[in-house]
C-alpha cells in the first residue's frame, strides 16, 4: 500500500516540480555558474525558510537574488544594511498626521515577499534585532497592532567575511533564524571569461516571469508531503546530537572544539531543506544523500567553535565533514 503511494506521490511530484527547470534556465540567462548558490536559493525558497549568503564582494550575490524575485512575479524590496540604520528604517514606523489628528502606519520595505538584505553585518545589534520578530513569527508589531508580512516571505541577506573593515558579527539568535548559510566562491576561469564578455558587451539579458508566489505557496504545501521515513528522521537527530555529545559518536576528539551544537531549530530546518532538495531531484521520498548535500548549509553557522579551534584554524564546515562522517547511514 506504502510503495502505491510513494508512487503516485513521485509521479505527481514530477509533474508539479517543472517549474524548477524553467526556473534554472531563467537565472542561469543572467548568473554564469553558481550552481550550488541557485540551487540553494530554490531549497530556501521551497521550504520557507530564510537564506544567508557570505562570500567577498563583487560575486553576484545581490544578482542571485534579484534575479529570482524577477522570475518569481513578486514584490521584492532592497534593504542596504549601514552603520547608521535604524529599526524603523526596516519596518516601518507610525507618523502622526496634522490632518487627520492621529497616527499613521509607515510600512517600512520589509513588507514584500523577497527581502534582500544587503550587506547585513555592516548595521549594529539592535537594526538585526528589528529583523527578528519579521523572520521567526512573520509578522511586524508597530505601536500597538500587529501586521502580517506577505506570503510567501523570504530574507535573503548577504554578508561580507566578518574579518573585514567595519563589520559586526550577527547575534547567535538570528544567525540560527537563517535555515541555510551558503558560502559563495569564486568562479572558474571559463566562467569568468563567459562573465567579463557579457559586461565588455553592455547586452545584460533579463530573466522572464516564469513562476507566480500562488506556485511557490503551492510547491510548499507539496514539499511538506515528500515521505521521510522514520530512519531518515532518526538519521537526521543523529547528526545534529553529534554537533552537542560528540563523544557519544566516537568523536572525542571533537569535545574541546565545539563550544554548543546546534539547536532543535537545525533538525527542523535539515529535514525541510531535504525535502526540499527531494522535490529539486524530481523524488517523492528523502533518500540519506539529500539529507548529506544539504548538512554543511544547515549546520556550519549553528556550531560555536571554542578558542581551542580558533586557535586551531578549525572550521565549521571540518567538523561538519567528521560529524557527517561517523554518523552511521541507514
Amino acid at each position: 500500500m506504502e510503495s502505491v503511494n510513494i508512487k503516485e506521490l513521485n509521479e505527481r511530484i514530477q509533474q508539479e516540480s517543472g517549474f524548477v527547470d524553467m526556473l534554472s534556465l531563467e537565472m542561469g540567462k543572467v548568473i554564469v555558474g553558481q550552481k550550488a548558490l541557485v540551487e540553494n536559493l530554490m531549497i530556501a525558497m521551497l521550504s520557507g525558510g530564510h537564506i544567508l549568503l557570505e562570500g567577498m564582494p563583487g560575486l553576484a550575490k545581490t544578482l542571485a537574488i534579484s534575479t529570482l524575485s524577477k522570475a518569481v512575479s513578486a514584490k521584492f524590496s532592497r534593504i542596504q544594511f549601514t552603520p547608521d540604520l535604524l529599526p524603523a528604517d526596516v519596518t516601518g514606523t507610525l507618523i502622526y498626521s496634522q490632518k487627520k489628528e492621529e497616527f499613521e502606519v509607515h510600512k517600512g520595505p520589509v513588507f514584500a515577499n523577497f527581502v534582500l538584505a544587503d550587506e547585513i553585518n555592516r548595521a549594529p545589534a539592535k537594526v538585526q534585532s528589528a529583523l527578528l520578530e519579521a523572520m521567526q513569527e512573520k509578522q511586524v508589531t508597530l505601536g500597538d497592532q500587529t501586521y502580517r508580512l506577505p506570503e510567501p516571505f523570504l530574507v535573503m541577506a548577504t554578508q561580507n567575511p566578518v574579518e573585514q573593515e567595519g563589520t559586526y558579527p550577527l547575534p547567535e539568535a538570528q544567525v540560527d533564524r537563517f535555515m541555510l548559510k551558503v558560502l559563495v566562491s569564486y568562479p572558474g576561469k571559463e566562467e569568468e571569461k563567459l562573465i567579463v564578455r557579457m559586461n565588455n558587451s553592455g547586452v545584460f539579458p533579463e530573466p522572464s516571469p516564469v513562476v507566480t508566489p500562488e506556485d511557490i505557496m503551492r510547491a510548499r504545501g507539496i514539499v511538506r508531503e515528500v515521505y521521510m521515513d522514520e530512519k531518515i528522521e532518526r538519521y537526521i537527530v543523529d547528526i545534529v546530537y553529534a554537533t552537542r555529545t560528540p563523544a557519544a559518536y566516537g568523536l572525542q576528539e571533537l569535545s574541546g572544539l565545539i563550544g554548543y551544537g546546534a539547536s532543535p531549530r537545525a533538525s527542523i530546518s535539515l529535514s525541510l531543506a531535504a525535502k526540499a532538495y527531494a522535490f529539486i531531484k524530481r523524488r517523492g521520498y528523502v533518500i540519506p544523500e539529500d539529507v548529506r548535500a544539504v548538512c554543511p548549509e544547515v549546520l556550519r553557522h549553528r556550531l560555536g567553535l571554542t578558542y581551542e579551534a580558533e586557535a586551531e584554524n578549525v572550521t565549521p564546515d571540518q567538523i561538519v565533514e567528521q560529524v557527517i562522517n561517523a554518523v552511521v547511514v541507514p
